[in-house]
C-alpha cells in the first residue's frame, strides 16, 4: 500500500497529455468530416427505416434530419477539445455525442469507435488542458505543466491492454494454423502496385498472421521501455500504414499511431509543442505549478473512477467464457473484447412469418426493410437475427393487421473459409426468444473449436 501511495504521488510533465489531446481531437474531427463528406450520415442513419440497437440502449435512435446537427455539435466539441477550449465541457460533450452516434445503429459497430469512446470517457477526468491550450491562455492561473504520473499512465495502460488482448485473440487454430481470414482477404488485393503479386501466395498470409499476433503481443512492452520506444514507434507506423494499404478500415490505424505518441519522453512533446505557442504562449516549465501532494476528495474520486474503467476493460472481454461453444460462431461475448479482424463470416437468412389463426405464411423480402449493409451484417450475427425477427412481428401486426404471428428463419453461415452450414434452429419461433445476456440455445453448434481470448 505504501508503494501504491508513493506511485500516486509521483509527478510528470503534462506535455504528453497535451500532445495526445491535440492529435486525438483532430483525428476525431477528421472522421466526422469524412462521414459528412461521403454522405454516410444520410446513408447509415437517416435513410434506413429500421435500426439495430444495443441491448439496454434501445432508446438511442437516429434523430432524423437533426442527426446532422448532432454531427455538427460533435465536430465542434472535437475542435474545442483539440484546442483545449472549455475543456471539461467540450470533452464531456464530445464523449456523449460521439457515443450517442456510435449507439444509434449497431450495424456500424467497429472496435475503433468503442476505443474512441473509452478514451474520451477517461479524458474527461484527466488534466489535458493545463498546458498548450486555449484554456491555459485564457486563464494563465489555470496553467499547470506538472501533473501526476498516473494521469498519463492510465491512458498508456489502456492502449497496451487493447494491443495485448488483440494479440491473445489471434492465438487460435484458424489464425495460426490456417492463416484465416487473411488467406481469404489478401487475394482481393492483387491490384496493389508492387505488393499485389504477393497477395495470392499462402506464405504471405502466414507471415502476416504470425507477424500480426507477435506484433500485438510484444509492442506494448516495447513502447513502455524508454530505450526501445522510438524503434517501437517505427514498428507501429509500419504495421498500421500496411494495414491502411491492405485493409481500408477507417481511422483506427491513425488513432493507434497517435496513441503510441503517449509513450514518447516528455522532452520530445515539449519540443514539438513549441510550434503551437499561439495556443498558450511560451511552452516551458517556468512558472508552472505542481499538483497538490495531498489527495483531495476530487482526486481520490478520479483515481477510483479511472480504476473502475480500466478494471472493466480487463475483465469484460472474458465474459465469453460464460457461453459454451465456438465464440466466433455464436459471437456471444465477442464485441467489446478487442478482437480485431480475426474472422470472416458470410451468411444467408430467409425469414418466414406465420399467422397462427389463418395458417397463412409468407417469405420476407429483407431488402424491403433493411439496407444492403444491414442485411449483410444481420445474416451472420445472432443478436441481429433475433432483433429483426421481433421487428418483423411488430411490423406485420401493426401495418397488416395480423395477430398471433410467429417468425422463423432458414439461415446458413460460412466461417473463415469453411463451407456454409445451418446456423439457427429452423423450428424455433424467434418471437418467443428474448434479448439478453443468457446463452442463445437456438443457435446450432459448430464442431470446430476456437481457442484464445
Amino acid at each position: 500500500m505504501n508503494q501504491v501511495a508513493d506511485y500516486l504521488k509521483k509527478e510528470a510533465d503534462a506535455y504528453p497529455l497535451a500532445s495526445f489531446r491535440l492529435l486525438f481531437g483532430l483525428a476525431i474531427f477528421g472522421t466526422l468530416v469524412r462521414f459528412w463528406w461521403n454522405g454516410w450520415i444520410e446513408k447509415l442513419y437517416i435513410d434506413p427505416s429500421f435500426h439495430f440497437t444495443y441491448y439496454g440502449f434501445e432508446w438511442v435512435q437516429p434523430l432524423g434530419s437533426a442527426t446532422y446537427l448532432l454531427f455538427l455539435f460533435c465536430g465542434l466539441c472535437a475542435l474545442f477539445f483539440a484546442l483545449g477550449l472549455f475543456y471539461r465541457i467540450s470533452s464531456s460533450g464530445l464523449f456523449l455525442s460521439f457515443t450517442y452516434i456510435e449507439l444509434m445503429d449497431k450495424t456500424t459497430y467497429l472496435n475503433h469507435y468503442y476505443f474512441v469512446s473509452v478514451v474520451l470517457l477517461m479524458m474527461i477526468f484527466l488534466p489535458a488542458h493545463t498546458v498548450c491550450s486555449l484554456d491555459a491562455r485564457r486563464s494563465p492561473s489555470a496553467g499547470r505543466g506538472i501533473i501526476f504520473k498516473w494521469q498519463v499512465d492510465c491512458l498508456k495502460f489502456f492502449v497496451s491492454t487493447v494491443y495485448f488482448y488483440a494479440g491473445l485473440a489471434k492465438l487460435n487454430p484458424d489464425w495460426l494454423l490456417e492463416a484465416q481470414p487473411l488467406v481469404t482477404w489478401l487475394p482481393g488485393r492483387v491490384d496493389l502496385p508492387i505488393l499485389g503479386r504477393f497477395m495470392e501466395q499462402s506464405w504471405v498470409a502466414y507471415l502476416f498472421s504470425w507477424g500480426g499476433a507477435a506484433y500485438d503481443l510484444v509492442i506494448p512492452f516495447l513502447l513502455w521501455r524508454k530505450e526501445a520506444v522510438y524503434y517501437a514507434f517505427i514498428g507501429v507506423c509500419v504495421f498500421h500504414v500496411l494495414t491502411i494499404i491492405l485493409f481500408p478500415i477507417g481511422v483506427f490505424p491513425w488513432v493507434m499511431i497517435i496513441s503510441a505518441v503517449l509513450f514518447f519522453p516528455s522532452r520530445m512533446h515539449e519540443k514539438n509543442l513549441t510550434r503551437f505557442r499561439w495556443l498558450s504562449g511560451d511552452v516551458g516549465t517556468k512558472g508552472f505549478t505542481r499538483p497538490i501532494k495531498a489527495f483531495s476528495w476530487r482526486m481520490r474520486s478520479t483515481v477510483i473512477v479511472l480504476s473502475i474503467i480500466l478494471l472493466f476493460q480487463i475483465l469484460f472481454p472474458f465474459r465469453y467464457l460464460y457461453y459454451p461453444g465456438n465464440l466466433f460462431w455464436h459471437e456471444q461475448g465477442f464485441r467489446f473484447g478487442w478482437r480485431v479482424m480475426v474472422m470472416e463470416k458470410a451468411g444467408y437468412a430467409q425469414f418466414i412469418v406465420k399467422d397462427i389463426s389463418s395458417q397463412e405464411e409468407w417469405f420476407v423480402q429483407n431488402s424491403d426493410h433493411l439496407t444492403p449493409f444491414q442485411e449483410k451484417q444481420m445474416s451472420f450475427q445472432p443478436d441481429f437475427i433475433l432483433e429483426y425477427a421481433h421487428y418483423l412481428k411488430e411490423f406485420y401486426e401493426r401495418s397488416k393487421g395480423h395477430n398471433g404471428l410467429e417468425v422463423y428463419v432458414d439461415s446458413y453461415v460460412a466461417l473463415n473459409g469453411s463451407s456454409s452450414r445451418p446456423y439457427v434452429k429452423s423450428d424455433v419461433d424467434l418471437t418467443k426468444c428474448q434479448r439478453g445476456w443468457r446463452h442463445k440455445d437456438w443457435i446450432l453448434d459448430f464442431d470446430a473449436p476456437v481457442y484464445g481470448l
